[in-house]
């Protein structure tokens, strides 16, 4: 096996496309094309199976895979321990995260890491909490920073730091004058928005709602919002109230744009991950960056 043709294999794979895989390794179609008939040839089986334009593994595949990754891997620690040795580290980092982490906590941490490492370059992929499990599960990303723990055998989850999802309303009254609790059953009739399907905090709050005996189908929810500074843009204004991570508003009700409850005997707290395959191995690049991560968070 060429260590040319597993890359291809590789990256086809991730990509799901042979002629993105093309660009990414600036090559042309018919060379990638070449490279996978080749390695079905020597190894005398299909990997990939290509009907109806839709690019998937066979089972044949998907046992390579994980060898082309962890030899590929090999050949860049190899790569990356000379360049270290030489007093140089580079390379590019891809993260795939879900908002909170993408938006409030990571920018800090790329900085922190550009520090000690300027010829890394970065690469942010934005997935909801769901999309980044499964894509870790089916090779299209390497590791990802979630707010939500969906639990699998081959995924191993590290907990960075704790957040509070909490209530946030306008500044204005009525709500000016509430206390810094309110009960949950005092809120219902409200006009809420909330999150899209698949983030961590509208699978919390659902999930909270429903150990209160209350479905959240049956709220008056007056939008869903993907983008959260969206969703403070629209409270500012008055369309609704809603629920988002303390990381997400703290400047607003630094200059009082925003106001925040805690809701009475009702627990919003949850924890953000740094998640990855159990069984696959990270690049080099990427151990170095996790490893930055745990100390950032003195783990």
């Amino acid at each position: 096996m060429d260590l040319k043709q597993l890359e291809s294999f590789v990256i086809i794979a991730k990509l799901k496309s042979f002629s993105k895989a093309a660009d990414y390794l600036y090559l042309t179609q018919p060379t990638i094309s070449s490279h996978i008939i080749n390695l079905e040839k020597e190894l005398n089986t299909t990997l990939i199976n290509r009907t109806n334009k839709k690019i998937s593994l066979t089972k044949a595949g998907e046992v390579l895979y994980e060898y082309a990754v962890n030899i590929i891997n090999l050949k860049e620690n190899a790569k990356f321990k000379l360049e270290e040795f030489k007093g140089k580290i580079t390379g590019n980092i891809e993260i795939a995260c879900s908002t909170i982490p993408e938006q409030y906590i990571l920018p800090d941490i790329i900085c922190e890491f550009s520090k000690f490492y300027p010829d890394v370059t970065f690469n942010m992929s934005h997935y909801d909490s769901k999309q980044v499990v499964e894509g870790i599960l089916q090779g299209e990303v390497d590791f990802g920073v979630v707010g939500a723990k969906i639990s699998h055998s081959q995924l191993k989850y590290l907990e960075l730091l704790t957040d509070e999802i909490v209530l946030v309303t306008p500044f204005s009254e009525p709500y000016g004058s509430f206390e810094t609790e309110v009960n949950l059953k005092d809120i219902l009739q409200e006009n809420f928005i909330f999150r899209e399907r698949g983030s961590g905090t509208r699978t919390l709050l659902e999930s909270t709602l429903k150990k209160h005996k209350i479905n959240a189908n049956d709220l008056k929810i007056i939008a869903y919002i993907e983008n959260t500074e969206a969703i403070k843009q629209c409270i500012r204004k008055g369309l609704g109230i809603s629920f988002l991570s303390k990381y997400a508003i703290e400047n607003e009700v630094k200059h009082n744009l925003l106001k925040t409850f805690k809701i009475k005997d009702v627990n919003l707290d949850r924890s953000f991950y740094l998640v990855c395959h159990k069984y696959r191995s990270p690049s080099p690049l990427e151990t170095v960056f996790q490893k930055f991560v745990w100390d950032y968070f003195k783990i």
